[in-house]
């Protein structure tokens, strides 16, 4: 392999871990809350398209941030992640699946749902962040819940997942 060949190898796998790390961030700043973080993932202008219609994404981030914090918990784990980079344009397709823990009319309730993200994604500056977003719900599951947060399985275990800026994520704690 040429020099010039390795750069752009190391540069196609920059790009791709860049990309890799917008797509987490996206995630913690849903579960923690953490609008700032969760804005910081857009371009302004940035459309996000969640299956009821699309809207800014920034405005978008602002109202669903004000519903996850209503909840219990969250949490979003992303799994297969096909990206496909053109230049300064890419898309990904990334399979996640979200766990809700939610105060119901009987106590509280498990919403956990399979979908994937659809994205556009534009690097600006040296920068990547999603331009436009599709939601593609796959499954969900909802049930009493039956999380166990005293006893001795649980109990000993207090270093628990908060939102922002009480989570050890955070604190250092």
């Amino acid at each position: 392999m040429s020099d010039l060949a390795a750069l752009a190898a190391l540069a196609a796998l920059a790009d791709r871990l860049a990309i890799q790390d917008v797509l987490c961030r996206y995630a913690r700043g849903i579960d923690r809350c953490d609008e700032a973080v969760l804005r910081a993932v857009w371009w302004p202008g940035a459309i996000a398209d969640y299956g009821s219609g699309a809207g800014d994404a920034g405005d978008w981030s602002g109202s669903v941030v004000v519903a996850l914090a209503a909840m219990r918990r969250t949490q979003h784990f992303l799994g297969n992640m096909l990206i496909e980079i053109d230049g300064d344009r890419a898309t990904a397709e990334t399979y996640c699946r979200a766990y809700h823990e939610i105060d119901g009319d009987a106590g509280p309730e498990e919403m956990e749902v399979g979908g994937r993200y659809l994205d556009q994604l534009e690097k600006r500056g040296g920068e990547w962040r999603i331009a436009h977003r599709r939601y593609v719900l796959d499954w969900n599951r909802n049930t009493p819940s039956t999380a166990a947060w005293e006893g001795s399985l649980y109990g000993g275990l207090q270093r628990r997942g908060a939102r922002v800026p009480d989570d050890p994520s955070y604190t250092g704690a």
